[in-house]
């Protein structure tokens, strides 16, 4: 039996302007993960929430909060993330000096830990790792913005990913973010994600009906 697919929404494409309550129909939906897109102008050309919005929110709901750091350098905003609600924390391996230190830092908060990579980063900067982290997030579009088109070739180190973890029994959450919409969702899934971002389809298809969309993604 294959393995389910879990569906974390990117609050990027919310309202931010009643963000609890985009919170909480996204619970009731059934989402599986809230995806939290964290940017800081610098390593990304964007600006997004900071750990205080995080905070602000986390009383909505008991789901996992899938906090994506785009921020550098990393290490020293951490602790605040961990403490505002974060409950897997991702990084970039090119937002550290240390990966193995970074790994540890979030670890030592009693977070989950994730490493991202963008469209042009190997998987080599991730597989001595993957049996620390729980989680690989393969990037399927530039970060920074959303609304990007998706890009198939990614689709590869997806496929690697899941080779290696199978072949060496390791038990880790495969995310692919970027353009995920209900025609490609099922290309990514076969390739070996089984947690799929996903913004503007979730928000914006079939009159933003989220049970819907949601329900869409992941039996495509």
């Amino acid at each position: 039996m294959s393995e389910a697919v879990k569906i974390s929404p990117s609050i990027l494409s919310s309202n931010f302007g009643k963000l609890g309550d985009e919170i909480v129909a996204l619970d009731k939906a059934g989402a599986d993960y809230i995806h939290v897109d964290v940017m800081d102008g610098h390593f990304v050309p964007n600006l997004t929430i900071g750990p205080e919005v995080i905070k602000n929110i986390r009383s909505y709901t008991k789901k996992v909060f899938d906090v994506h750091l785009m921020i550098s350098p990393v290490d020293k905003y951490i602790s605040e993330y961990a403490k505002a609600g974060a409950d897997i924390i991702t990084f970039h391996p090119e937002a550290t000096e240390n990966t193995q230190k970074t790994i540890d830092l979030i670890k030592n908060e009693g977070k989950k830990v994730g490493i991202s990579l963008k469209p042009k980063t190997s998987i080599d900067v991730v597989k001595n790792f993957l049996n620390k982290i729980d989680l690989v997030l393969i990037m399927s579009v530039e970060p920074g913005f959303s609304g990007q088109k998706f890009m198939p070739e990614v689709l590869s180190k997806v496929k690697e990913i899941k080779k290696i973890t199978k072949e060496k029994n390791i038990k880790i959450d495969i995310e692919i973010d970027g353009g995920i919409n209900f025609e490609n969702c099922k290309t990514a899934t076969e390739a070996g994600a089984n947690v799929l971002v996903s913004g503007s389809t979730i928000f914006k298809s079939n009159n933003g009906n989220l049970k819907k969309n949601i329900e869409l993604l992941r039996s495509s």
